[in-house]
């Protein structure tokens, strides 16, 4: 007989516990892999016409009802008083998982409306078709390819893939334990380094980046990897408030642990080569060579979706990690830390003027902002933590606007992303170029759009926090920064537009609301931005 038969017949094995899982609490996450999972079989069930909007519908339904479970969680107190460790540890429930989480949510919803656009490109026999491949699996120029075009399909597979990602962006800041946060990454990487191949036009480029993200990902993501090891050989343990004890020196000392803390060698290397993945999700210099090419060759709106949702995820993890886990070394990372924030301020500054591309001037614009917001997170308080939630928040709408903006100027290859045919444009169209205008001074932090709150917040945290150097590098590479955004308004408003230059297309209701709000947003946080700077200060306590 075997030997766990016989255990189990003498009543004498070890009972295994069944995991505890707060169901209610993970709603959030929940919902959004429900819908995921829906969108999955609509693709196997649905007839292709019938595709597209069964599936606009789930994802905004899966979106939305997550979002308003994030709400009922923080009304339920979870974000202050009610805060916790769920799934046996694994997962956390506090103020800045949920404020993000919902900043993740509402920044998805946006790019949804965005992925729906059906009205720019010109129609095929009678459909509308979007910023997608007609078919992914095509070989550019092929025959299967020519034909998929002329039946108008549409690759409504993206609607699925964003799901994915949206729950391991959500599940990313609320990582409790290495191996969770780990597993968070690599659900919202894959599906992400799928969404970026698929542009309808220039899909050469577009699977080129996709290329580029997927290889480049899998580097840090196997940093991330050999760090999580490392940092269990130091501790032994995986999650956050164990390492911390551990580290700390407060945890109780098992012969194991005498042995592996008397060398920090293990905890450094380790801690570096988690801050290495973490650091090119954000696209920190110098892991930052990914961002112009990718954010150039994916699909415009993937592109918008990217750089404010992720960026968002990413530094709620990187938050999380440093002051939970590791705030005992803290003077070991912080100079670090220091040199990548100075770093990225100005490599992102500089290189941004020399572009002559709208997508990769912002993507470079993004590279500068990842440099502002690691300002916050050097402060190592509590302040710090509110003024890099807030500074999310803002940057995020601010981000997708910009890039629904940039969907709609137009010539008879597609976008016209060059900087030469956006001459002029404030004659051509001068709403749309005056709404492209207050996205380029937000950015450029100018008073009273979002921006510029979003900065005086961080850059105040960090004074505070003793770090008032690297607040002047953050403010003259604020200065540079802004003669590239201003540049391009005054190529807008002030030069002549091309005679065959492109045309503004005019958006669906769907593009149009996802400007309006990045708009609304921009001025909101500018004008009255008290609130929500409450709300990020409130929110701004981490569990362990």
């Amino acid at each position: 007989m075997p030997v766990h038969a016989l255990a189990a017949a003498n009543g004498s094995g070890p009972s295994i516990p069944a995991p505890h899982i707060e169901y209610g609490q993970l709603s959030p996450m929940l919902v959004v892999f429900g819908a995921a999972l829906v969108g999955v079989l609509l693709e196997a069930f649905l007839p292709r016409r019938a595709r597209a909007s069964a599936q606009l519908g789930v994802s905004l339904l899966g979106l939305g009802g997550a979002f308003a479970a994030v709400l009922v969680l923080a009304a339920q107190g979870h974000a202050t008083t009610g805060a916790g460790l769920l799934a046996m540890g694994a997962v956390a429930i506090d103020g800045p998982a949920l404020f993000l989480q919902g900043v993740i949510l509402l920044t998805a919803v946006l790019a949804v409306l965005t992925y729906a656009e059906g009205r720019l490109e010109p129609r095929i026999n009678g459909h509308r078709v979007d910023a997608f491949a007609a078919q992914a699996a095509a070989v550019p120029g092929g025959e299967q390819e020519r034909d998929a075009v002329r039946e108008g399909l549409r690759t409504t597979e993206i609607y699925p893939l964003t799901l994915f990602a949206v729950g391991g962006m959500l599940l990313f800041p609320a990582a409790n334990d290495l191996l969770t946060m780990f597993v968070a990454l690599e659900v919202l990487s894959l599906p992400l380094y799928l969404m970026c191949a698929l542009a309808r036009r220039r899909r050469l480029i577009s699977q080129e980046a996709a290329v580029k993200y997927f290889l480049l990902g899998a580097f840090a993501s196997a940093f991330f990897l050999f760090g999580t090891a490392l940092v269990y050989g130091y501790a032994g343990s995986l999650q956050f408030g164990e390492i911390a004890d551990v580290v700390s020196g407060v945890s109780q000392v098992t012969p194991a642990l005498a042995v592996t803390t008397q060398n920090d060698a293990l905890l450094l290397i380790g801690l570096a080569m988690l801050a290495v993945g973490l650091l090119f999700k954000v696209g920190a210099v110098p892991f930052h060579s990914w961002t112009p090419d990718v954010y150039q060759g994916a699909p415009t709106p993937v592109t918008g979706f990217m750089a404010a949702a992720t960026k968002t995820a990413a530094f709620g993890a990187l938050l999380r990690l440093f002051y939970v886990a590791f705030p005992g070394v803290r003077w070991d990372w912080r100079p670090v830390m220091w040199g990548v924030a100075i770093l990225t301020m100005a490599v992102g500054a500089i290189l941004a003027i020399t572009q002559q591309d709208v997508k990769r001037l912002l993507a470079y614009s993004s590279v500068a902002h990842a440099g502002f917001i690691l300002t916050g997170l050097i402060a190592t308080d509590r302040r710090g933590v509110a003024a890099v939630l807030f500074y999310l928040l803002a940057y995020s709408f601010v981000t997708l606007g910009a890039f629904a903006v940039v969907t709609l100027v137009r010539d008879s290859k597609g976008e016209a992303t060059h900087l030469s045919n956006w001459a002029g444009l404030g004659r051509r169209s001068p709403l749309l170029a005056a709404v492209f205008a207050l996205f380029l001074l937000a950015f450029a932090g100018i008073p009273l759009t979002s921006g510029f709150t979003g900065k005086f917040a961080v850059f105040q945290a960090a004074a505070e926090g003793g770090a008032t150097p690297l607040v002047i590098v953050g403010v003259l590479s604020s200065a540079v920064a802004a003669f590239f955004y201003i540049r391009v308004i005054v190529l807008m408003f002030f030069s002549d537009p091309q005679p065959s230059g492109p045309a503004v297309a005019v958006p669906s209701p769907l593009t149009a609301t996802a400007i309006g709000v990045g708009v609304l947003v921009t001025l909101g946080l500018g004008l009255l931005p008290q609130y929500f700077l409450d709300l990020a200060s409130k929110a701004a306590l981490f569990t362990r």
